[in-house]
């Protein structure tokens, strides 16, 4: 038995959920799979998994068989990675999840950057607005925007993110400017659509707020006749004279250099919340995840990152 594959297989099928994902992710038939885990079970006298027709879960022993084996594999990848070059080459499969919009802006430009400098790291991009379960679908990384949730995943801070109010001169000329937060009820706001974020509405800062460090916020909900869960379509509304939208900067800054948007309620802008980088565990990782990390950070700290995307 090549138990360094059989463990891969092992921790493939209990995090994936599914003898048929695992073998397809290995590239072999689901029997295949099958009789490794047969076989491991076997060799250790215990049930590491029940399976059924319909799901696969973990026993209590496989629930800790599963830790080991993740630590032992990324020990290997890890011991791989400190002997090839010196220490200095990273290598393997690099799996990466963003937000669309800010991925195909912010992260696909990056990827054959860093593709270039480390020829021997395979990167494989999914962008999506689905929040992903990183451990349970098999990526190494995931680029978040926003406020994080409670999470077991251990997060990296890799830039600000400032968001605000913006609308074309020709809207604001048709249908004045707002003065404060409140008055945007009177106005066509193009918000997400209900089943994507920004459930609690717009963010601002009050003006009364006596600390600057961590000033009060408050937020609106305002609405329109136009919603949508996709941000960019947003951004192409608001440019059309559509109505008003909360973006984030790095979605709309080349817009106001030029003159097609301008920004409103400045002086109420909402402090920056952040974009993230986050992993499932913060020891032993792979040097390609730890490079692209860094990788990630040098860039986001160059503001012509922020200004040269479409």
């Amino acid at each position: 038995m090549d138990k360094l594959k059989v463990f891969e297989s092992f921790v493939s099928v209990a995090t994936k959920g599914s003898l048929s994902a695992a073998a397809r992710a290995e590239g072999v038939a689901p029997a295949i799979i099958g009789r490794r885990l047969d076989a491991l079970e076997s060799h250790l006298g215990v049930k590491l998994l029940l399976r059924t027709t319909r799901r696969i879960s973990l026993t209590h022993e496989g629930s800790a068989f599963l830790e080991n084996c993740q630590r032992l594999l990324s020990d290997v990848a890890n011991a791989e990675d400190s002997v090839s070059a010196g220490g200095l080459k990273a290598s393997g499969h690099l799996r990466i999840t963003a937000p669309a919009g800010f991925g195909r802006r912010h992260v696909a430009p990056l990827a054959p950057l860093f593709h270039a400098q480390n020829p021997d790291v395979k990167i494989s991009l999914n962008l999506s607005d689905r929040v992903i379960d990183l451990a349970a679908e098999g990526f190494d990384f995931a680029v978040r925007v926003g406020d994080l949730p409670d999470s077991s995943l251990v997060s990296v801070r890799l830039a600000d993110n400032r968001r605000l109010c913006v609308a074309t001169p020709a809207y604001l000329l048709k249908h004045g400017t707002p003065k404060h937060p409140s008055e945007l009820m009177q106005h066509s706001c193009l918000t997400l659509s209900s089943d994507a974020s920004q459930t609690r509405g717009w963010a601002f800062k009050a003006q009364n707020s006596e600390n600057a460090e961590a000033p009060e916020v408050f937020h609106v909900r305002p609405h329109g006749p136009l919603d949508c869960s996709d941000g960019q379509v947003l951004r192409s509304w608001c440019l059309a004279s559509m109505g008003i939208a909360w973006r984030s900067t790095w979605e709309v800054e080349n817009d106001i250099q030029s003159g097609h948007l301008v920004e409103v309620l400045a002086n109420y802008a909402a402090p920056p919340n952040g974009i993230y980088g986050v992993f499932p565990q913060r020891k032993h990782l792979p040097l390609r995840l730890r490079l692209w990390i860094d990788f990630l950070k040098h860039h986001y700290s160059l503001p012509a990152t922020w200004q040269s995307a479409p």
